[in-house]
């Protein structure tokens, strides 16, 4: 019913049942992973008025037990999502329905299915969403940079110009008012470039 992949790997479709309405997905190399999609395969959805809570179990380094943390959740509706798992920390583990499970040496990423009405009522760890907004603003940034650096690599002085009619020069001042430009437009206003 439901598959989980991280990057540089191959897909899990093997969750291991440890209940009636909870699976589980080894993790090993936990410390090594940014990223984790947690997905529905597509062949089976959730009964009516049901979702999966996403819970990722990671062994706490101070007692050895597993603290687990709720990441976000799937449904019908919404049958995939990303989470980023690096930098959570061991934090008192709250009540969830994995809590007494036996700790493991590697990360669990547990599904848990449960009402939509419940669902809706919980809390994610703020850590775990993914924000394309974020992801395009780093992007972009370093997309300026790279433009601003590249061209500023060209750079000469007029007195070190070769005359040449066939080519065009820029002044750089033009590249850097640009950039300086962009860059407040984009933090006024991410999706200006839409209109």
């Amino acid at each position: 019913m439901f598959g989980c992949l991280v990057a540089g790997r191959l897909v899990q479709t093997d969750a291991v049942q440890v209940s009636s309405d909870k699976f589980v997905f080894n993790l090993p190399d936990y410390e090594n992973v940014n990223h984790v999609v947690v997905f529905m395969l597509g062949t089976v959805p959730f009964p009516a008025g049901m979702g999966g809570a996403v819970y990722l179990s990671f062994p706490d380094p101070a007692s050895g037990s597993a603290v687990w943390q709720l990441l976000g959740f799937i449904t019908n509706d919404k049958p995939s999502a990303i989470f980023r798992i690096s930098g959570l920390k061991a934090a008192e583990s709250e009540h969830n329905p994995f809590s007494m499970m036996a700790s493991s040496s590697v990360a669990q990423v547990g599904v848990s299915m449960e009402a939509l009405d419940q669902l809706a009522q919980q809390t994610p760890v703020s850590s775990a969403a993914v924000s394309t907004i974020d992801f395009f603003l780093q992007f972009t940034q370093k997309m300026l940079d790279s433009l601003f650096n590249y061209t500023s690599s060209f750079a000469v002085s007029q007195a070190q110009m070769t005359p040449n009619p066939a080519e065009i020069f820029v002044p750089s001042s033009c590249i850097l008012k640009w950039y300086e430009n962009f860059q407040r437009r984009m933090t006024k206003n991410p999706y200006f470039w839409k209109s």
